[in-house]
């Protein structure tokens, strides 16, 4: 665990990074209440409505996360003009994060969840086909190549829900690189993104393994250093993080096992945004100069802090610096 005058010491340097989040944002919307009774027209309880909340979520939860460590954020994704765009906006601006709104023909992307007793009891997805958020290959480098220059590092935020393309990340990549920017991604392996040469990728477990084309074997443990191979092979990202649940994250530098930080969580109430936790305090620990192992135990504590919450959530320096005291 990272002590809290060096977590300190982190959280000051973390208040002079700026960070550019490119990806799919969304609104989260939550519908809390209660369930007593079984609905008469059909096999399903019936939920008594108590109130209504909003968050950012995806991509935007990122941004969220980065500024609520002290970091300033811009972050660029399908903005709609409609009601869950003026208000996914409106949540951003509240927390000082700058918006750049990327082409499109696609609404705001909205995920509703009904919430009873504090359990989830479903999900409501709005959203446009893939095409609706693509932006067109030729008017990639016009909207970002300002943008990336003005900030230390870039977040590619992939919830393969379009906006993401082979032709976007080589651009963003090469802009980045040119720039000497800090650039990592978090992919989805639905997309099947085509990317090579990046500072960070951030995987789940699940993810790691399809990444690397690897069956999984409820029997054996996780194949790391197999994974790790494949992944540097194929994708010659300089550092790899995977975060592994309840088994904390495991660490890989130009495709070799560094190590595995056992998880800092006390209570797991809700994942539900963990894995933006783990990386916007990842990259801002990395891009304010900690060593890799020390950025991992700084995230680590920011996810174990974020997971005792309800709902998607962010951890803030007062929140982590006592955490890591206790």
């Amino acid at each position: 665990m990272i002590s809290v005058p060096a977590a300190r010491a982190l959280l000051q340097k973390i208040a002079a990074v700026r960070v550019l989040v490119i990806g799919d944002i969304m609104l989260d919307h939550y519908i809390w209440g209660d369930a007593t009774r079984i609905s008469p027209e059909a096999p399903v309880p019936v939920v008594d409505i108590a109130r209504d909340t909003h968050t950012a979520g995806g991509a935007a939860n990122v941004a969220l996360n980065i500024a609520a460590l002290g970091a300033r954020c811009t972050v660029a994704g399908r903005f709609a003009d409609d009601d869950a765009g003026h208000q996914l906006a409106a949540i951003l601006a509240e927390k000082k994060i700058a918006t750049l709104s990327t082409p499109g023909t696609g609404d705001t992307i909205r995920k509703t969840r009904v919430i009873v007793q504090n359990q989830q009891l479903c999900r409501l997805d709005r959203e446009s086909p893939p095409d609706a958020y693509r932006i067109p290959p030729a008017a990639v480098e016009k909207l970002f190549a300002k943008a990336i220059a003005a900030h230390d590092a870039v977040i590619l935020s992939d919830y393969a829900k379009g906006l993401l393309t082979d032709d976007l990340v080589a651009t963003v990549t090469r802009l980045a690189r040119a720039a000497g920017k800090f650039i990592s991604l978090d992919p989805k392996p639905k997309r099947a993104l085509s990317f090579t040469g990046l500072d960070l990728m951030t995987p789940n477990r699940k993810e790691a393994l399809q990444l690397a084309g690897i069956e999984p074997d409820p029997h054996q443990p996780f194949p790391a250093a197999e994974v790790c191979a494949r992944l540097h092979e194929k994708y010659r990202t300089h550092h790899l993080v995977i975060t592994l649940s309840e088994d904390g994250m495991l660490l890989s530098t130009d495709g070799k096992i560094a190590r595995i930080i056992p998880t800092a969580a006390r209570e797991v109430f809700d994942v539900s945004g963990a894995g933006d936790t783990a990386l916007a305090s990842l990259v801002v620990a990395l891009t304010a100069g900690a060593k890799i192992e020390t950025a991992a135990h700084f995230s680590n504590a920011a996810s174990g802090v974020v997971v005792g919450k309800i709902g998607t959530a962010t951890v803030t320096p007062a929140e982590l610096l006592a955490y890591i005291k206790k």
